[in-house]
């Protein structure tokens, strides 16, 4: 049985489509290989971390970079297929080709002591919070 998910459509989904009835496979220009897109990220916090979690099952960890910029996190890199040509999809929704994801951390965090872990197709983050300074006031 083959689960069907609603999901929002554009116009380029069309032209995929077209494709991969005429020709039973999509061109190397359509949507679904060759664009950016985002993968399905989850991110919380605790008082003292805040978690990000990203899916990207199949890529390589020599794949992807992971980067902060302030209180921006990046995730970038590329799936790469490794299937064979000529196939004819019943079902596509696996993306391939290049991602990125950005996180908008809501507190600063400690950078010298962000640790990640890439196991079971999730790439978890761990960002400590900084901690509050404390100024004394001299009389």
């Amino acid at each position: 049985m083959t689960a069907n998910r609603p999901r929002q459509t554009g116009p380029l989904d069309e032209v995929g489509l077209i494709e991969v009835l005429y020709y039973g496979v999509p061109a190397p220009r359509s949507s679904r290989h060759g664009s950016l897109h985002t993968p399905p990220t989850d991110a919380y916090e605790t008082d003292e971390l805040i978690v990000v979690q990203v899916e990207i099952a199949g890529v390589k960890q020599s794949d992807f970079a992971v980067s902060l910029h302030d209180r921006r996190l990046i995730i970038s890199g590329t799936r790469v297929d490794h299937g064979p040509l000529g196939r004819a999809y019943h079902q596509l929704e696996v993306p391939f080709g290049e991602f990125r994801t950005e996180v908008d951390l809501p507190a600063a965090v400690d950078e010298s002591r962000v640790d990640a872990e890439y196991s079971d197709g999730f790439l978890r983050i761990r960002l400590p919070k900084l901690k509050p300074k404390r100024i004394d006031i001299v009389e």
